[in-house]
């Protein structure tokens, strides 16, 4: 315990990642530093690394991947639990590591690590259950089988604002399958992963099995897509840097999982509990500031209850407390650094000039401090509604049907999630079927879990994440016919 607690306070200090089982430095000897969001101090350094420690990594991860696919299910899902079990033993630290490079909130932090458990005990115990089939033969001289393998050494590329839970959500599937991984996780937040490795390491994971490569993300994602060894990328972040890897990809045919941008609409009905929509706006939006990509980031009142849901909503965002994520009582962290808070405040700012009115917040704070705003007489062809907002603003606009919302809902190049509120069971199962999302929260907002399937359409991207889905991402089916038994 105490040898434990010291290593991760030492990490932030340590300028070296985690390959082939042990503690290295890049090969050119670059390093970068790690800031704090709420203060722009330097919390640590790391490597700068390039595509040669790149190829040093996967390599690794080749060799170990002989063995790890054979490794048996129950082994592997004994040693993500033990995974698991460790990050419960060490939340504080980590929740201190992760508040300190990405500004969330305490509490928030502790959930996603606990969000992070959560994926690796489903996968832990997924990986038992990781089935074949057997097909009724053509001839009677036949057995035909399919079985589920492991494609094989996956890169992984994690995003800033989730940097342990996205790490976990997809590293936890990948292991249950079979497969080794390298990591990248984001330039700003690479402490959480590193974390993360230094207590993988402890569970028990053999050496190459799991690796975390830092650096920024252009050299290193052009050397994951040009390496012939990677069979899968894992990337979660910006539409265009999504279709950049897609476009990369090509010519070795990898597999990918792309989490991309999103644009969620949260519908409000006159027949809906407002009480219950006003609680999931506020989950939903300003939650990380705004800055995931499951946020509302249009919200559609129905004209009846526009008023009183906006009033509400309103009051609720102005007494969120803004501060620093190791203060107790923050609801509202930082932005990811002061260059975001700018681009949020000249958002809003258009979107002033263009006609919107200021219910509440919205004013730019020291730092990369942003006041929680919610502003009113939006309409469609507002700049702000067009783009991802990625920070604390919500923008409300009326609507009078359901086709018309319907319609205004999907207007959009982005299908991640989208929310409404009804209490009408007909809506429900209407309005459900078309969006064209694919997430859909009725009556909830939070709806992510490692149970169920997360991903989208559209330019939100393809493949899915968390539940058996999200396993069967890192696997490839074998066709077995096996002949003359008669």
């Amino acid at each position: 315990m105490e040898e434990m607690l010291a290593q991760l306070d030492a990490l932030p200090a340590r300028a070296q990642a985690f390959v082939g089982g042990g503690w290295r430095g890049g090969i050119d000897a670059r390093t970068q530093d790690v800031l704090d969001p709420a203060t722009g101090a330097i919390v640590g350094t790391v490597p700068a690394m390039g595509g040669a420690d790149v190829d040093r990594a996967v390599e690794a991860a080749h060799a170990a991947f002989a063995s790890w696919r054979r490794t048996p299910a129950k082994e592997r899902s004994v040693l993500l639990r033990r995974w698991h079990d460790l990050i419960g033993e060490f939340l504080e630290p980590l929740a201190r590591i992760l508040t300190a490079e990405q500004g969330k909130p305490l509490q928030e932090a502790r959930n996603e690590l606990r969000q992070s458990q959560a994926y690796l005990e489903f996968f832990s115990e997924e990986s038992r259950r990781l089935y074949g089939e057997t097909i009724p033969a053509n001839t009677a001289d036949r057995r035909l089988l399919v079985q589920r393998e492991p494609l094989g050494v996956v890169g992984v590329i994690a995003p800033w604002n989730f940097p342990a839970a996205m790490i976990a959500r997809k590293a936890g599937a990948a292991l249950a399958a079979g497969c080794t991984v390298v990591a990248k996780p984001a330039a700003e937040t690479p402490l959480s992963a590193l974390a993360l490795a230094l207590l993988a390491d402890a569970a028990g994971i053999p050496s190459g099995v799991f690796n975390v490569v830092t650096g920024r993300g252009g050299e290193i994602g052009g050397a994951f897509t040009a390496h012939p060894l990677v069979r899968k990328i894992s990337f979660t972040g910006s539409t265009p840097t999504g279709k950049q890897l897609a476009r990369e990809s090509a010519d070795t045919l990898k597999h990918l999982s792309l989490e991309l941008g999103g644009s969620a609409p949260l519908i409000v009905f006159d027949d809906a509990d407002l009480e219950l929509a006003v609680r999931g706006a506020m989950a939903s939006k300003f939650r990380n500031a705004g800055q995931t990509c499951v946020a509302t980031n249009r919200i559609f009142v129905q004209r009846g209850v526009a008023e009183e849901f906006s009033r509400r909503l309103a009051e609720q965002a102005a007494a969120l407390r803004v501060g620093s994520g190791m203060t107790a009582g923050t609801e509202i962290g930082p932005l990811i650094n002061a260059g975001a808070a700018d681009g949020v405040v000249r958002m809003l700012d258009v979107a002033r000039a263009q006609g919107a009115r200021v219910l509440a917040g919205g004013e730019r704070l020291t730092g990369a401090f942003v006041q929680p705003a919610v502003i009113t007489d939006v309409s469609d062809d507002m700049d702000i509604v067009r783009s991802e907002i990625f920070g604390p603003i919500a923008p409300i606009s009326i609507f009078d049907t359901t086709e018309e919302v319907i319609a205004r809902a999907n207007a959009t190049v982005y299908g991640l999630s989208a929310y409404f509120y009804t209490n009408d069971y007909r809506r429900i199962i209407a309005v459900s079927e078309a969006l064209e999302f694919g997430m859909v929260g009725v009556n909830e907002s939070l709806t992510t879990t490692e149970v169920a399937p997360f991903g989208g359409v559209k330019d939100s991207g393809y493949g899915r994440e968390g539940s058996h889905f999200g396993l069967e991402e890192y696997t490839q089916l074998k066709y077995v016919c096996i002949g003359g038994l008669r």
